[in-house]
């Protein structure tokens, strides 16, 4: 296990990541982490750009993509291997979650990609938004049913921002997919069910606005900071003694050719 024990994990929604190669790249010369989770790659399995992260250290790839549409991706320096049988979620075959286990470490990864929602919070008038309430209720059992069972990393584009400082504004945002109550109730009770800690927010008290997603429509992101926290990094009470820093790389939203969402990073002991 890389230095001494410790593992550097970082999750990030890239957005395409044919598109966004380069920057994926780059980030992974700068940070090191042992592994990067992607979200939203886009591609079909054939397609992905394994060799690239092969010749650039990260041997061990794991893949569940489609064409053009969601995909999750794990990225390791480490061994690992694919968790077999994870659910099908809600029936959809979407490709919006990964499971693998580090032999080595002794630890499960859970990489997903939850539904947005589209952008009326009515389940009657928008499927989106059924779907997505259906996915989360379904994580919420799966991990209650095996809360503790293994040591377990949960991490991804969860697209909801569950605490009122994770969004610009509580008031304004209360009745906007990603912020709503069910939504955030919703996705409290799934990190409850599975026991998790939440990493992130281990180290950034609860009373500081924290973001890790802009916007594109915001064309100046950084002077109008109306970001919301979609991505997530929780670990079983098991690891949770073992954190030892969390980041989230809200640089990486500047420049061209730019994902919405940036990186988060999380050190712990295993």
């Amino acid at each position: 296990m890389p230095r001494r024990g410790r593992l550097k994990l970082a999750t990030w929604n890239i957005n395409s990541v044919r598109l966004r190669l380069d920057r994926v790249l780059a980030f992974l010369a700068e940070e090191r982490p042992d592994i990067l989770c992607l979200q939203e790659t886009k591609a079909p399995d054939e397609a992905f750009p394994r060799d690239a992260f092969r010749d650039a250290g990260w041997k061990h790839v794991a893949l569940r993509g489609m064409k053009s549409y969601n995909g999750v991706a794990v990225l390791s320096r480490l061994p690992l291997a694919i968790v077999p049988d994870t659910p099908d979620w809600v029936g959809k075959g979407d490709c919006r979650h990964l499971a693998v286990e580090l032999p080595g470490a002794g630890l499960v990864v859970e990489n997903f990609y939850v539904p947005a929602g589209g952008d009326i919070a009515d389940p009657d008038a928008n499927p989106k938004f059924a779907h997505k309430l259906a996915f989360v209720a379904e994580a919420t059992n799966h991990f209650a049913a095996r809360s503790g069972a293994r040591r377990t990393v949960l991490v991804g584009d969860l697209n909801i921002a569950p605490l009122e400082n994770d969004v610009w504004s509580h008031r304004q945002l209360l009745d906007v997919v990603s912020h709503t109550p069910v939504e955030t109730e919703g996705l409290l009770g799934w990190q409850r069910a599975g026991k998790f800690t939440d990493a992130v927010r281990h180290f950034v008290p609860e009373t500081e606005k924290l973001y890790t997603w802009w916007s594109y429509r915001n064309r100046d992101w950084r002077a109008s900071d109306r970001g919301r926290r979609l991505d997530h990094i929780w670990v079983s009470g098991d690891l949770a003694g073992g954190l030892k820093s969390a980041r989230v790389l809200k640089d990486a939203r500047d420049g061209a050719l730019a994902s919405d969402h940036v990186p988060v990073l999380v050190e712990l002991a295993v």
